[in-house]
C-alpha cells in the first residue's frame, strides 16, 4: 500500500486461516462456490449478489466479509456495507440467520442451504461524512453509472470451512462498458438483444477474489510490454481530462526503468494498473495513494491534477506498488501467507514490507537515470524531515505487530519515512561489507530464491537468517534501531560514502511544507484550515504576506473545509512553478485576496551534499550504492 501525502492531513489535521476437513477439500475440486454480481439490478448504489455454495455437510455454518485486508493495516469492516441479508433454502424459503458480527452471519440448519443473497453499498460515496472512517480509497468499492471499481473483497465474502474451496464468478453488466480483469476470465455470454454481457471468472481460492480486483466502465485502456511482463493500463476520469494514452508514456520509461534495476526478477506475465481519477464532488473518494496485488494495482488520485503533477506522483505511486511483486509478494511471513481476513496477526517486518519497498522506488529512479544525485538526497533527507515528526523512538518490530493499535497505528506513515530509511542503512552497511558488490536488493533476491511466493518464512526468525546471510554488523543495527528504540544517526552513514548533513541550507520545498514538515494546521471546533507559524518560513507564501493564523478559505474558486482538506491539499502538494493561482484568506474577519503565478518556494533547512575531501573510498562506496 502506498500513501500519496495528503493522506497525513486527515490524521495530523483532525487528529489467514487454512482450515479445511475432508469435506471442504471434496468440495473445493468437486463443488466451487457458485457467485454472481449483477451491475445491471443495481439501485441507489447497491449491487445484488447471490453466493451458492453447493452442498453444505454441516449444520451450522458461517458466512463472513473481511475485516481487514491484505495490503492494508487498518480495519475495514466491509461487513458495514451489506443490506438485505439472506439465506434461501432449497425450497426457495428464507432461512433463520444470526448477524453474528459485523463482518459475519450465522446460519442453522445449513445442509437445508441453497444460496445466499444480499445487497452491497459501495465505499467512496461515505467517505466525505463525518465519522464514517471509510475504507482507504484503493481498497474500497464504486458502484456508479458509468464505472464500477470491482475490488472483489467489498463483494464476495467467504464461509468459515469453505476459505480454500475454488470460486466461480458471474459479472453481468452492459455489454457496452469496457472492463478489465486481472482475475482470469473463462467464458462471456451477451444477451439475445446485445445490450448485456455476462462474463465468468474462476478464482482457485478465495485468496485469489481477495487479490484480483476489476474495473467496468467508461475506461480508457492501453497496453504495452516490459520484458516478459505484458502491462494493462485502465483509466477512469470523469470528465476525459486524463487518459491512459496520456499516462502510457511516463509509465512505459518508469517500469523499464524497473525491470532493468530488478534484472530477473519476475513473478508474473501480466501486471493491470486500474486508475480511478476522483472529482471534486463531495461523494468522490479522498484517500488517494494505491494498493498492491500480486499481479496489479488499483490507484487513486485527483482529476484535478495536471498532467505532468498527475505523472509525477504515478511513477513513485507505481513504482512502490510494483516493487511489492517482491515483498511481500515473494518475501512474506507465515501471517501474510495464512493471512486471516476476520482475525488477522500482522508481522514484525513493515520496514521491509513497505520500507524496502519504498526505498527501492527512491533508489531505482536514481540507478536508472531518471532524477539526480541531488533529488535523490533531498528525497532522503525530507524522509528525515517527516520522520523527525514522528515517534522516533518506537520499536519498528512492535509497531509492526501492534499496527491496529494505538499508538502504533497513528505512526503507520513513518513505514514510507523511516521504514525506508532502515533499507537505505542496511543497503550502505552491505555495501560497505562487501566491497560494494552487495546491498538491499541482492540480499531481497536471496531471500526470494529461498522462499518465493508459496513458501513463508517464520517471523521471528526473519532477522537472525538476515544476519547469517550477511554480515554480523546488521545485528547490532537491528538490535538497536530497528527491534530497540534508539534512533538512526543517519549522519553516521552518509559519512560512510562521503556525503554530509548541512544545516542552514536554502532548500527548495513546496506549498504545503517545509521540507517535509507541514506549515497548516486545523481548527476542529470551527472547522477550518489555518496556516501555522512554519508559514513564515516558506518564501512563496511569506513573500506574498500570508502570516501565521491566516485562515484558508478558498483555493482556485473551491472552498477549503475539514472535510475536503485531503483532496484540496493533495493538490496543492503537486502544484508547480508557473501555475496560476488564485487563494482567499481570513485574517481576523477581513478578506485577503492572492491572484498570483507560483515561483519555486524555498525555506531553510538542513540539505545533504558531498563532503570536501571524500576519499577514494568513500566515493567508490557512493558509487556503488548509488548506481550498483
Amino acid at each position: 500500500m502506498k500513501y500519496i501525502i495528503s493522506t497525513i492531513f486527515t490524521s495530523i489535521l483532525l487528529i489467514g486461516c487454512n482450515t479445511s476437513g475432508k469435506v471442504a477439500n471434496d468440495l473445493a475440486v468437486n463443488n466451487p462456490i457458485s457467485t454472481a454480481i449483477d451491475l445491471t439490478q443495481v439501485v441507489d448504489d447497491k449491487a445484488p449478489v447471490i453466493v451458492n455454495p453447493g452442498r453444505i455437510s454441516s449444520q451450522t455454518i458461517t458466512y463472513y466479509l473481511p475485516k481487514v485486508v491484505q495490503g492494508t493495516y487498518a480495519v475495514s469492516d466491509f461487513g458495514r456495507y451489506i443490506d438485505d441479508f439472506k439465506a434461501i433454502d432449497y425450497e426457495g424459503n428464507e432461512m433463520q440467520v444470526v448477524e453474528a458480527s459485523t463482518n459475519s452471519w450465522t446460519i442453522s440448519n445449513a445442509t437445508k442451504l441453497d444460496m445466499i443473497t444480499y445487497m452491497v453499498n459501495d465505499t467512496f460515496d461515505v467517505e466525505g461524512v463525518e465519522g464514517q472512517n471509510a475504507p482507504f480509497s484503493p481498497s474500497g468499492t464504486n458502484i456508479e453509472p458509468g464505472n464500477y471499481v470491482l475490488n472483489l473483497h467489498g463483494f464476495i465474502g467467504y464461509f468459515d470451512t469453505l476459505k480454500n474451496n475454488q470460486y466461480t464468478l458471474d459479472v453481468t453488466a452492459a455489454s457496452d462498458l469496457v472492463r478489465t480483469s486481472a482475475l482470469q476470465q473463462a467464458t462471456a455470454k451477451t444477451s439475445s438483444d446485445g445490450k448485456i454481457m455476462t462474463s465468468s471468472y474462476f478464482a482457485p481460492r478465495y485468496f485469489d477474489i481477495t487479490d484480483n480486483p476489476m474495473m467496468y466502465g467508461n475506461l480508457d485502456v492501453e497496453e504495452f510490454q516490459v520484458g516478459d511482463i505484458k502491462i494493462v493500463l485502465s483509466v477512469y476520469s470523469p470528465t476525459g481530462l486524463h487518459s491512459a494514452k496520456s499516462l502510457k508514456e511516463t509509465m512505459n520509461t518508469m517500469m523499464q526503468a524497473q525491470k532493468a534495476y530488478l534484472g530477473e526478477v519476475n513473478s508474473t506475465a501480466r501486471y493491470d494498473i486500474y486508475v480511478y481519477l476522483s472529482s471534486s464532488s463531495e461523494t468522490a473518494p479522498r484517500g488517494f495513494g494505491a494498493l498492491e496485488h500480486h499481479t496489479s494495482t488499483v490507484v487513486v488520485m485527483p482529476e484535478a491534477m495536471d498532467a505532468g503533477a498527475l505523472a509525477s506522483n504515478m511513477v513513485d505511486i507505481v513504482s512502490h506498488e510494483f516493487f511489492h511483486i517482491v515483498t511481500p509478494l515473494s518475501v512474506h511471513s507465515e501471517d501474510v501467507h495464512y493471512f486471516d481476513y476476520d482475525k488477522p496477526t500482522f508481522s514484525k517486518h513493515l520496514w521491509m514490507y513497505e520500507g524496502v519497498t519504498e526505498y527501492f522506488a527512491s533508489i531505482f529512479q536514481i540507478d536508472e537515470g531518471l532524477v539526480s544525485e541531488e533529488e535523490f538526497y533531498a528525497k532522503m533527507m525530507g524522509k528525515i524531515q517527516t520522520a523527525a515528526g514522528l515517534d522516533d523512538q518506537m520499536s519498528f518490530t512492535v509497531m509492526s505487530e501492534n499496527i491496529l493499535d494505538e499508538p502504533y497505528a497513528s505512526n503507520y506513515f513513518n513505514v514510507y519515512q523511516k521504514g525506508a530509511l532502515i533499507g537505505m542503512c542496511v543497503d550502505i552497511m552491505m555495501r560497505e561489507e562487501s566491497n560494494g558488490n552487495r546491498g538491499v536488493l541482492s540480499l531481497m533476491k536471496e531471500l526470494s530464491n529461498k522462499y518465493g511466493k508459496n513458501k513463508p518464512f517464520e517471523d521471528d526468525k526473519l532477522i537472525d537468517e538476515i544476519v547469517a546471510m550477511t554480515y554480523p554488523s546488521l545485528q547490532g543495527f537491528f538490535d538497536t534501531h530497528v527491534i530497540g528504540t534508539t534512533p538512526i544517526d543517519y549522519s553516521q552513514f552518509f559519512k560512510k560514502v562521503g556525503l554530509e548533513i548541512v544545516e542552514g541550507r536554502k532548500v527548495e520545498t513546496n506549498y504545503i511544507q517545509n521540507a517535509g514538515a507541514l506549515i497548516v494546521g486545523a481548527n476542529r471546533e470551527e472547522g477550518y484550515i489555518h496556516f501555522n507559524d512554519l508559514v513564515s518560513q516558506n518564501s512563496f507564501w511569506s513573500e506574498n504576506g500570508v502570516l501565521p493564523n491566516d485562515i484558508i478559505r478558498s483555493i482556485d474558486g473551491t472552498d477549503v473545509n475539514i472535510q475536503n482538506a485531503n483532496q484540496i491539499f493533495a493538490q496543492v502538494f503537486s502544484w508547480q512553478p508557473g501555475k496560476e493561482v488564485a487563494v482567499k484568506l481570513e485574517r481576523e474577519g477581513s478578506e485577503i485576496e492572492i491572484n498570483t503565478t507560483l515561483t519555486q518556494s524555498y525555506t531553510v533547512g538542513r540539505s545533504l551534499q558531498e563532503k570536501e575531501g571524500a576519499s577514494q573510498t568513500q566515493q567508490n562506496l557512493r558509487k556503488s550504492w548509488l548506481k550498483g
